[in-house]
């Protein structure tokens, strides 16, 4: 039985503009289909390979619809934890705007840290966010794309995106 040709969700509302256009080259350089998801509109170039999706406004949505249409093989880009977690669950593969991937060995983690920072916030710490994603960043996004893709369509499981 043959696995169907890897899909790429994304969680478009706060995927940087420039990993977008890496994905929008790779859909067509590779023929293979990218949703955009989101609640509010997003430009796309023609393709037969880039869709969007638009959501209505509210807490999640843009989340509970990507898990209800993607299937266990298929790539989530976000930087959603709780997204990330529940795509890992479905048998996805998910790799952040910055080209880290999310995994079910590096995701228990990442969520631990969180919960962490976010009561060090509640209780008064002033962390900073991440840095500006910068071109080291979308170098390693377009590489780690590249690599899990050709990795899918030479038959590679999602498991082995870990490397």
């Amino acid at each position: 039985m043959q696995a169907h040709p890897v899909r790429i969700w994304v969680d478009a509302d706060a995927c940087p503009n420039v990993i977008k256009e890496v994905l929008f080259r790779a859909a067509d350089r590779l023929g293979v289909e990218v949703t955009l998801v989101a609640n509010q509109v997003i430009r796309i170039p023609p393709s037969r390979f880039i869709r969007f999706l638009q959501v209505p406004a509210g807490f999640d949505a843009a989340d509970a619809r990507i898990l209800e249409l993607m299937a266990a093989g298929d790539l989530l880009v976000t930087a959603d934890l709780p997204l990330a977690a529940e795509a890992l669950r479905k048998g996805g593969m998910v790799l952040d705007p910055r080209g880290e991937p999310h995994t079910a060995d590096n995701i228990g983690e990442k969520l631990a840290m969180r919960k962490l920072m976010d009561e060090l916030r509640s209780g008064g710490l002033q962390a900073g966010g991440p840095p500006p994603l910068g071109n080291a960043e979308r170098q390693a996004f377009a590489s780690r794309l590249e690599s899990l893709l050709a990795n899918r369509s030479a038959g590679a499981k999602p498991a082995d995106m870990e490397s």
